[in-house]
């Protein structure tokens, strides 16, 4: 069958009905479809019935060749593997060609994350702008950072999230996550305080009809999207002189969550996260960051 605009309408709508993707990844999947597709126009394939698996293999060296992470192309095998699967079970393909692909080692890096004291002066730096300001903006972004910090959650799960989705009584926040998945994750007092206070000083302040229940609104009302959640922690990090972004706060709860005794099982729990092994590494991190002050601190270190 040849490669045109129908197979990328119905490999979304498997995208979406079948693996409950969400947009972001759905939008990463066909990226990576659509750049497959031009490396086989380019190599003259224009029937999927010529499609082999050293032409993978070719569109995979080519994105090394061009300076993709190894990061970046095990994420395209993956994606391929994926695609291939679908294609070959939907009678596009005569056989699934992409089993066949092996996906480079990753290599192991260790999430940044910030210590207590620059967290603490991250958040007080916020809340000093916001009693200085008073803005509906200033008392949003302390909420922000906040819930972030607290919970450990993604940046898609805090703009997606609703007013109804805060638990007053229980101290804890409802979040969706990848494919939709429901979870509460406990929140702790100053977070829950500077929800409180964006809900009732700075929220209504930008209320429109737009907003509908949406907790974090932008100056227009409507729910704050992802572009501008992010730039509130950057420029956040920034006023202390760091350059990071909302992960290193999902990071940072997560090992002093650790550090200050909670369990793994627990960790996996409030992150979200499907495999255990995922959040293992910031047991790493935890480890990393004691060698650390035991260098600097021991005299016989």
């Amino acid at each position: 069958m040849p490669l045109d605009q129908a197979l990328a309408n119905t490999y979304r709508d498997h995208l979406i009905a079948e693996r409950n993707l969400s947009e972001n990844s759905i939008r990463a999947y066909l990226s990576d479809l659509e750049s497959l597709v031009m490396h086989l126009n380019a190599l003259g394939i224009d029937e999927f019935s010529n499609l082999e698996v050293n032409h993978l293999r070719s569109w995979l060296a080519n994105l090394h060749s061009k300076g993709a992470a190894r990061s970046s192309i095990t994420r395209r095998v993956v994606s391929l593997r994926a695609f291939s699967y679908w294609a070959f079970r939907s009678g596009w393909i005569s056989r699934d060609i992409g089993q066949e692909l092996v996906a480079p080692k990753p290599e192991r890096s260790l999430p940044e994350v910030i210590d207590i004291e620059s967290a603490r002066t991250l958040i007080e730096a916020l809340e000093t702008r916001a009693n200085e300001e008073k803005s509906p903006e200033s008392i949003r972004d302390v909420a922000v950072i906040e819930l972030l910090y607290a919970a450990g959650i993604r940046i898609s799960e805090l703009v997606g999230m609703n007013c109804d989705d805060v638990d007053h009584e229980r101290q804890a926040v409802r979040v969706f996550g990848k494919g939709s998945k429901e979870r509460v994750v406990p929140i702790g007092a100053p977070a829950l305080r500077a929800i409180v206070r964006w809900i009732d000083v700075g929220r209504p302040q930008l209320l429109t009809d737009q907003s509908s229940r949406s907790l974090f609104i932008g100056s227009r009302g409507k729910r704050i999207d992802q572009r501008v959640a992010r730039s509130i922690v950057y420029e956040a990090m920034r006023a202390i002189g760091l350059e990071l972004g909302p992960h290193a706060l999902r990071h940072t709860a997560a090992t002093h969550l650790l550090e200050g005794g909670a369990d793994l099982r627990t960790v996996q729990e409030i992150l979200g996260h499907s495999s255990l092994a995922t959040t293992q590494i910031y047991t790493h991190v935890s480890r990393d960051r004691i060698t650390k002050a035991y260098e600097q601190a021991h005299p016989r270190a």
